[in-house]
């Protein structure tokens, strides 16, 4: 089994609103919004992506007005949550956040109830992060390394719970072990939240799961941080090795979240969702919170966003085939 590992990492450009941003309008020609605006996570909560969805929604009522709720349709890799926006009234009342499963799932999945890239308007690119491999504390490791020759003194003993099969944490996990020869049982869970508290209640032996939805529990010790799956350390938890530190060279496993409409939501509505974005993602107290969980704000265009999604549909179309992997 053979995969490419991968690093994405951007900066929030310099950004530049009017004074006060124009209002923007429904397809029947109401002030929009007008009623309550729905953010679907297409996971469970406590994750890094539910997480980033509802550091949006506390946000943008003072920047934008009107109710905005954060609403979990969990299912693997996301398709229940995505499926309802590509289904949805383009009217600017049901929105996306999603993760790398995004991009992911139309190569692991023999049939897709969405197009990816037809069903779905594109606002931006909302951060980029890294992931965290945490065990319970009863588990005897304290890197990657000991984690790997605990492993493969113990094959097919050790189980990881992660978001769902065929996502990012699990391809994450897939990748450690055909660089190392380490072979561990994956338990795929209905969204991030529930493999961390399999975690901490000893379930599993260990989680891969984002730096935002792990930082709170290492730091309690109701969970170890085994490593971190990036090129750097994680300034919150400095002592947490990268993998590639602990004896992998060449390891390196980002993510990311983006913003989505349904296809056909009129362009001001996408255009003023996309600016208040990125204005909510440069005030100090987001910012600083997506600092410290570990994640960096992005912001890219719609145009820019959707090029950056294609890149990384065809990447991991490459990485699927490679590995010989697929969820039906």
């Amino acid at each position: 089994m053979k995969f490419t590992s991968f690093l994405l990492a951007f900066t929030l450009p310099a950004l530049s609103l009017p004074a006060a941003a124009q209002t923007a309008s429904t397809p029947s020609g109401q002030a929009w919004p007008a009623r309550t605006v729905r953010i679907i996570v297409p996971f469970a909560p406590g994750g890094g992506t539910d997480t980033v969805s509802r550091f949006l929604a506390a946000k943008f009522p003072e920047q934008i007005g009107g109710t905005w709720v954060v609403e979990n349709r969990s299912s693997s890799g996301g398709l229940l949550g995505a499926d309802l926006v590509a289904k949805a009234a383009p009217d600017g009342y049901t929105l996306l956040v999603t993760s790398p499963e995004f991009a992911i799932n139309p190569s692991m999945r023999a049939k897709m109830p969405y197009d990816t890239f037809r069903d779905f308007a594109f606002i931006s690119q909302l951060a980029s992060g890294q992931f965290m491999m945490a065990c319970h504390p009863n588990v005897p490791v304290k890197n990657a390394k000991e984690l790997v020759a605990l492993a493969k003194a113990r094959p097919d003993q050790l189980t990881y719970g992660t978001s769902g099969a065929g996502g990012i944490n699990h391809l994450a996990g897939e990748l450690l072990q055909s660089m190392t020869g380490a072979k561990w049982l994956h338990i795929p869970f209905k969204g991030a939240g529930p493999a961390i508290i399999a975690a901490l209640g000893g379930e599993t032996e260990f989680a891969i799961a984002s730096t935002i939805g792990l930082v709170a529990h290492v730091k309690s010790g109701k969970l170890r941080g085994v490593a971190v799956t990036g090129t750097q350390r994680f300034a919150e938890l400095p002592n947490v090795m990268t993998v590639a530190e602990a004896g992998v060279p060449g390891y390196s496993v980002t993510g990311w979240y983006g913003f989505y409409a349904p296809a056909g939501t009129p362009q001001d509505i996408v255009r003023r969702l996309h600016e208040e974005s990125r204005r909510a993602l440069a005030s100090p107290d987001i910012r600083e919170k997506l600092v410290r969980a570990g994640n960096e704000p992005v912001g890219t265009s719609p145009a820019e966003f959707q090029a950056f999604i294609r890149a990384e549909y065809d990447k991991w179309a490459k990485v699927v085939r490679q590995a010989n992997l697929r969820v039906d």
